[in-house]
């Protein structure tokens, strides 16, 4: 009984922080039953039981409870209380300064910054299970690949890498997070092998130098090479992977001043030839783990 009603009242606890004033407890169990104990909490305020077809809260004219002196219960708070629930909570003045976006805090000038983030969700068995992220990553990842070989054959089949990426992210794979709490330069394929396969990363400037060590280039014209060049730096500075054959990149810096969209698609021929140039592209930008 005791631990019954300390789990109940960490509920009920106020926290003007989170503007939290009031709380909802619906028992499906009959579990507040149990407070029906005049020797612990006294004759209760009011007691309402709806209907099947009743509304959930109670009607104002449902009449409290009285006490042993037939006296209706005062519902006046006591010198040491305040009401906080009610048609609006109650102001809270922040400190000048501070508004209700998120704020980053310092500590004596220092900023905070996290150490360690976790996950906490319900299994099959409404189990709550406690993991690391990137534990929680590695089992997220190799539920759809059970191997690297299984995923590297994904990987290079499909054309839009997005597909996979999107897969996952529907799954519940968190990959900004998780490439934050890695700290480094990496696209997708290297955070996903890293992190569920236990494979060396390589970051992608990494990449961009081995391609163009091997210089992958040269079936192209100087005009082509320019725009596949681009595309390289492209990746290389700003992590696009997922849409690099998007003619709708062409239209943005450095691409626009290179000409428009149709003048720079052919320099390798038709839409075709051009998309079928990208997919070569990034071949080649995972070609060593292939």
């Amino acid at each position: 009984m005791t631990e019954f009603k300390q789990i109940v009242g960490r509920g009920t606890r106020v926290h003007e922080d989170s503007r939290k004033y009031y709380f909802t407890l619906i028992d499906f169990r009959k579990a507040t039953n149990h407070f029906a104990d005049p020797d612990f909490d006294g004759a209760p305020v009011q007691i309402y039981e709806p209907g099947e077809d009743d509304p959930v809260t109670p009607p104002d004219d449902v009449p409290p409870l009285h006490d042993a002196g037939d006296e209706p219960i005062p519902p006046e708070p006591g010198e040491d209380e305040t009401i906080v629930d009610g048609p609006s909570p109650p102001d809270i003045i922040l400190p000048t300064g501070i508004s209700e976006a998120p704020v980053k805090y310092y500590i004596k000038g220092e900023p905070v910054t996290v150490l360690a983030e976790r996950v906490e969700y319900l299994d099959e068995n409404g189990t709550l299970v406690t993991e690391s992220l990137r534990d929680y990553s590695r089992k997220t990842i190799r539920r759809h690949y059970a191997s690297l070989d299984q995923f590297l054959h994904r990987w290079q089949a499909v054309q839009r890498k997005e597909a996979i990426i999107a897969e996952l992210a529907e799954a519940g794979l968190l990959l900004d997070p998780l490439l934050e709490e890695v700290g480094k330069d990496l696209d997708p394929f290297d955070l996903i092998c890293h992190i569920a396969f236990d494979q060396p990363p390589l970051t992608r400037r990494d990449r961009v130098a081995n391609v163009r060590k091997r210089d992958v280039f040269t079936q192209y014209g100087p005009q082509a090479r320019a725009v596949l060049e681009a595309l390289l730096d492209k990746y290389q500075d700003d992590g696009v992977v997922t849409g690099l054959a998007d003619p709708r990149l062409l239209q943005i810096a450095p691409f626009a001043s290179m000409g428009t969209v149709p003048q720079l698609i052919k320099h390798f021929g038709t839409r075709a030839d051009f998309e079928r140039a990208v997919h070569a592209l990034q071949t080649a930008l995972y070609q060593e783990s292939a």
